[in-house]
């Protein structure tokens, strides 16, 4: 398995047509629910980190794939994929790269929260 511990440059943080496309074309509804995942993201993310410190797996899943679900609204393909490699390991009970999963997920939402703050 590749060792996931950076985001490639490369990929898309943002994908605007994308997120637009799931508000109905709709910007000031975008920057609400930009808003609303601003605020909650970290909380999603303390939980996760909790389950993760605690051997959790099936709290990984659920963490995971909640996230999962909020970042795939804004086309972020890096996020997204972390966090469903993470349900995935989750939902398999094997941890394994558990730790540098995270640190991805962690760096594609950094670069995430970046984005749509600009919004």
């Amino acid at each position: 398995m590749r060792k996931q511990n950076r985001v490639n440059t490369s990929e898309v943080l943002f994908d605007r047509s994308v997120a637009l496309s799931r508000v109905g074309g709709d910007a000031e509804l975008l920057k609400e629910i930009a808003v609303l995942f601003l605020d909650d993201y970290p909380k999603s993310m303390s939980d996760l980190r909790a389950a993760i410190e605690c051997g959790d797996a099936k709290r990984v899943e659920r963490a995971a794939h909640s996230l999962k679900g909020s970042v795939s609204n804004f086309g972020a393909r890096s996020a997204v994929d972390a966090a469903l490699h993470l349900e995935t390991m989750g939902r398999a009970q094997k941890l394994v790269e558990v730790e540098q999963t995270f640190h991805t997920l962690e760096l594609s939402l950094a670069a995430l929260h970046i984005e749509l703050e600009s919004l």
